[in-house]
């Protein structure tokens, strides 16, 4: 087996973010609806094991939802202030 295939990569997909109190948040109950941020055609922010790694575009077919990669980020882009 090659030492590649032992490599774990933890991703995740940034969909948008909210603030709000904990008291607010403590008083959700199952089915609530948390507004985020973001419009629903903006890139997400993909990471890996924590760090910005691209930005994609959500996709949806059928039932199934997606990420697809639209950029890979550089150090100059984040750098540059890119997320």
């Amino acid at each position: 087996m090659r030492l590649i295939d032992d490599v774990k990569v933890d991703l995740s997909v940034v969909l948008g973010s909210s603030y709000m109190p904990v008291h607010q948040l403590l008083r959700m109950g199952r089915g609530a609806v948390i507004e985020l941020d973001t419009q629903d055609n903006e890139e997400v922010v993909i990471l890996a094991n924590d760090v910005p790694v691209a930005l994609g575009a959500v996709v949806i077919e059928g039932n199934k939802i997606a990420v697809e990669v639209t950029h890979t980020l550089t150090h100059a882009d984040i750098d540059a202030g890119l997320l």
